[in-house]
């Protein structure tokens, strides 16, 4: 709030922060952060102890339910690791997400869905800046995954049996340095060609906003190159 001018000081933001029901603060590295001047606005009135009361039950109530005031043995969530978190169960439900998660705009001639009986034989290539590159794929907020269950497009394409060539074109999102050569000649002996393109965190994230929605760098030109 004090960064889009709705209040001029900490103090104000802590008050009507409180006063309007907010009872978590996300201030991840500030040593100084809002709520920390919930005292003072207390001490100044501008806010009751009552009311502080009714913030912090919500908050209370949730960890208690979460078992972390628990024994350790009574807690469920203790004995689960990443042979639970990653078992078949999860991961299909996981894949089902995905699938649902999709957006078709068009299928020209029915082009879509690529069906695994069909790859053997075929030549795929893979193109992008987005293609296989583990670290771009994930946004903003987003937890710090374990390299070897991640599955880039080229990673998932290449367990189909087909034959899979890649070609990256430019090493980032931001596509400063763009080989045209590479895409060319990756697409240009495929049957099938994918193009994986997109922004990421290096390119936008929360207070790293865009003027437009154009793709950046030379990703148009690297998209046109593989549809020609």
């Amino acid at each position: 709030m004090l960064g889009h001018h709705y209040t001029h000081t900490f103090l104000e933001t802590a008050v009507a922060s409180v006063n309007a029901g907010c009872n978590l603060e996300l201030s991840y590295g500030m040593k100084n952060n809002v709520f920390m001047h919930i005292p003072q606005a207390l001490a100044m009135g501008n806010i009751t102890l009552q009311m502080l009361r009714d913030r912090v039950r919500p908050l209370f109530y949730t960890r208690m339910r979460l078992g972390e005031f628990d024994p350790p043995d009574m807690n469920p969530y203790s004995a689960l690791d990443l042979s639970v978190v990653q078992s078949p169960e999860h991961r299909n439900l996981s894949l089902e997400a995905a699938v649902k998660s999709f957006v078709l705009l068009k299928n020209i001639r029915a082009t879509l869905p690529l069906r695994a009986r069909d790859l053997p034989g075929q030549r795929l290539a893979v193109v992008g800046p987005f293609a296989d590159n583990p670290r771009v794929l994930f946004g903003d907020y987003a937890p710090v995954p374990d390299p070897q269950y991640i599955y880039t497009p080229r990673r998932g394409l290449e367990t189909l049996g087909a034959n899979v060539s890649f070609a990256a074109g430019c090493g980032e999102p931001r596509c400063q340095r763009y080989s045209r050569a590479q895409v060319v000649g990756a697409a240009g002996a495929a049957d099938v060609v994918v193009v994986c393109l997109g922004t990421g965190v290096d390119v936008e994230t929360e207070a790293k906003d865009r003027s437009d929605l154009s793709l950046p760098g030379h990703q148009l030109e690297l998209l046109q190159d593989a549809v020609q």
